[in-house]
């Protein structure tokens, strides 16, 4: 049987007032870009939201406008101590956790050998480091309910590296390494996880992205991805909030979602250019494995 689009919709983000009525969610990085937009989507539908801000005062609009329904929190994500603090303050002020969004991201831009430990760091801890705190922290509670749905906010940058975004990409490629195992490991407790994939938009992400020192012998590969470059045509944030409500909507939510047209044709391009690779040199893959019985000085045996 042939199942219509709509059809196909309609299932996948068939709702009842029931399942979505008055949920409560998490939000990371809530003040500004896509954290805001989802908090206030989440908002405006009758949710309860604590949202997470690094600078207090970026939602003051929102708490005048929906009173007891949000919960402002200052947090610094890189804090694992304030992270545990924080959520379960949440928890404990709206009665439990039913969506967790790991929104808040940093951007650093700067070829591989121009990054300097503390800039490397900084990237990872923001992106990777703190997404796993939060993600720690609110899993005792998600566990204790037996119910939950994460939202583990990567990037279009997560499907490939490019020159200048290193850093970035491989930042969000260790975050959605560390979800997929964590989706499987929570899915016994009944918890839900999706890694959702944005492609461009217009956020403040642009306005605070640092760059690394540059080396001048990189500068004509700066010159050269410059003229490619073309003038950006990102999207609105509200987009992607509206994508979110669908996708914490359904009763089958998948494990990656991408979000914009731009980034879903590079995921169908990248993986068919990996495929191809990959069966160009099929036989040398499978001629370097084959399996034996394990050699019985082993586990003695000094060589790595």
């Amino acid at each position: 049987m042939t199942t219509t689009p709509a059809a196909a919709t309609t299932t996948a983000t068939a709702t009842s007032s029931s399942s979505s009525a008055s949920r409560v969610w998490f939000v990371t990085g809530a003040g500004r870009g896509l954290g805001r937009a989802f908090t206030t989507a989440a908002l405006d539908r009758g949710d309860r939201v604590a949202a997470a801000v690094r600078t207090t005062g970026t939602l003051d609009d929102l708490a005048a406008e929906h009173g007891d329904r949000l919960l402002v929190l200052p947090l610094d994500v890189t804090d694992r101590e304030a992270v545990t603090a924080t959520v379960q303050r949440a928890a404990q002020h709206f009665g439990r956790l039913d969506i967790v969004v790991n929104n808040a991201g940093t951007m650093a831009l700067g070829m591989i050998e121009e990054f300097d430990e503390a800039a490397a760091r900084a990237q990872f801890d923001v992106n990777f480091f703190g997404a796993l705190w939060v993600s720690q922290a609110v899993l005792p509670v998600l566990r204790a309910q037996g119910s939950g749905h994460i939202l583990q906010i990567s990037s279009i940058g997560a499907l490939g590296g490019h020159p200048s975004t290193g850093l970035y990409s491989a930042s969000k490629f260790a975050l959605e390494g560390m979800s997929e195992a964590l989706a499987q490991e929570a899915a016994a407790f009944g918890i839900r996880l999706t890694i959702v994939e944005p492609g461009g938009y217009w956020t403040n992400i642009y306005k605070s992205m640092t760059m690394a020192e540059q080396l001048p012998a990189y500068d004509a590969l700066r010159a050269q991805l410059a003229e490619h470059a073309g003038e950006s045509n990102d999207s609105l944030p509200h987009l992607a909030a509206e994508a979110v409500l669908k996708l914490v909507d359904s009763d089958d939510p998948p494990l990656r979602l991408l979000l914009g047209s731009a980034v879903f044709d590079y995921a169908l391009d990248s993986t068919r250019r990996r495929a191809e690779a990959w069966q160009a040199w099929e036989e040398v893959s499978r001629a370097a494995e084959k399996a034996v019985p394990m050699p019985e000085d082993y586990l003695e045996s000094t060589d790595a």
